[in-house]
């Protein structure tokens, strides 16, 4: 990919996210309720934002990630980002992550926005399968990743360790298959 691809939804416009949306992204990753199942700590500054920026979009110039900033059609600042991750070209997958502030949380916004990277991966970017990993507790992620056809395939023990103790894991899977019937 060498340009950076725009997608449309009903609500959304997902575009790619510039140092401009630092302001936007802090304000969010400061708040301990959107980092608390996230692999890094609340941000108290705005040099995280900028960096987290930098390493999106380092990861789509060497085509290794992709990550859309959600935008309200009606305002273009950053409420939220969603794309892909660990993508294994020669096996066809991708994982899937995502965040939103949680002054858009409990309205569909995630699910829209879901719904439509899914439907670019499998599209355009050849995906056969997307793989997304979920703290068991994080109860409202789940939802959103069942609402838009993913499925549960068990838990990984201690899969990661973030923030000085191992997490679990809840791994749920969508085939390219189960999404087109």
């Amino acid at each position: 990919m060498s340009q950076f691809p725009i997608l449309e939804t009903e609500r959304f416009v997902l575009r790619q996210i510039t140092q401009n949306d630092s302001l936007d992204i802090f304000q969010y990753f400061s708040l301990e309720e959107v980092t608390r199942f996230y692999d890094v700590e609340s941000f108290t500054d705005i040099n995280p934002a900028e960096e987290l920026i930098q390493k999106w979009n380092e990861r789509f110039e060497k085509n290794q990630a992709i990550r859309w900033g959600i935008t309200l059609k009606s305002e273009s600042r950053v409420i939220g980002t969603c794309g892909f991750h660990g993508w294994m070209k020669n096996h066809y997958k991708a994982v899937i992550g995502y965040e939103l502030s949680p002054k858009y949380w409990h309205q569909g916004f995630m699910t829209e926005v879901i719904e439509k990277v899914v439907e670019y991966g499998f599209n355009n970017l050849e995906l056969n399968r997307i793989e997304a990993f979920v703290e068991p507790k994080n109860v409202g992620s789940r939802r959103v990743l069942e609402k838009t056809g993913f499925r549960e395939e068990g838990i990984l023990k201690e899969h990661y360790f973030w923030k000085n103790r191992f997490v679990d894991n809840v791994i749920y899977a969508l085939l390219k298959k189960d999404k087109e019937h």
